[in-house]
C-alpha cells in the first residue's frame, strides 16, 4: 500500500519547523554575541580612569559601567523608583533629572532609602558610575547624594543571558511539531 503524503500540511509543516530551526541557531548566535557584549561591560569596570558624560548613543554604549562624572545645574525634577541599598536591602532609589551645562537633560541616581519622597538637593557636580536606564543612561552617584545611603553600583552581572534556553525552545517546539504531524498522519492511516 502506498501512502501518499497530504501536500499542503506537510508543505505548512515543514516550513513552521524550518522557521523554528532558524530561531533556534539566531538564538545560539545572539547567545554568543550576548557573552560577548557582558565580557566587554565586565572589563569596563577595570579601565581605569573616568570616561567623559555620553553624548550621543555610541558614546553612552562605550560608556556603560565605566566612572564618570556631571555638574547638574538644575534639578528639573525628582523621582522615586524600585532601588536596592549597595548591601541588597530593597527600598527606594531618588533619581533627579538635571539639566548639564551644556544644555542637554541626564538622570542621577541620587541614592537610597527606606522611604519613598524626594530628597533636598539642588545639583551640583556628581561622580559616579554610568548605568543603563531604560533606552537612555544614567549616572549613579558614588558617594551617595543628599544625605542617602549608596545605591547598589550597576553590575553588569545582574544583565541575563537567556539565548541558549530560547534557542533550546525552538528546537523542542520544532521536534513538538514534528513528532505531532508524524502522530497525525499515522491516525490518520
Amino acid at each position: 500500500m502506498n501512502a501518499r503524503l497530504p501536500l499542503v500540511p506537510t508543505l505548512v509543516v515543514g516550513l513552521a519547523v524550518a522557521f523554528m530551526v532558524a530561531f533556534g541557531f539566531w538564538q545560539l548566535g545572539r547567545a554568543s554575541e550576548k557573552e560577548a557584549l557582558l565580557a566587554r561591560y565586565a572589563a569596563a569596570g577595570q579601565v581605569a580612569g573616568p570616561v567623559d558624560w555620553p553624548a550621543t548613543a555610541q558614546d553612552r554604549e562605550q560608556a556603560l559601567y565605566r566612572p564618570s562624572a556631571l555638574d547638574c545645574l538644575q534639578v528639573l525634577d525628582m523621582r522615586d523608583t524600585a532601588g536596592r541599598s549597595e548591601h541588597g536591602q530593597p527600598g527606594w532609589a531618588h533619581v533627579a533629572r538635571c539639566r548639564l551645562p551644556d544644555g542637554s537633560v541626564a538622570e542621577v541616581a541620587l541614592g537610597w532609602s527606606q522611604e519613598p519622597g524626594a530628597p533636598a538637593w539642588s545639583g551640583g557636580p556628581v561622580t559616579g558610575v554610568v548605568a543603563p536606564a531604560g533606552g537612555g543612561v544614567r549616572l549613579v552617584a558614588s558617594p551617595s547624594q543628599a544625605g542617602l545611603t549608596q545605591l547598589a553600583l550597576p553590575d553588569p552581572g545582574d544583565l541575563p543571558n537567556n539565548h541558549l534556553s530560547y534557542a533550546m525552545q525552538w528546537f523542542f517546539f520544532a521536534l513538538s511539531a514534528v513528532t505531532v504531524y508524524v502522530l497525525a498522519l499515522r491516525r490518520r492511516r
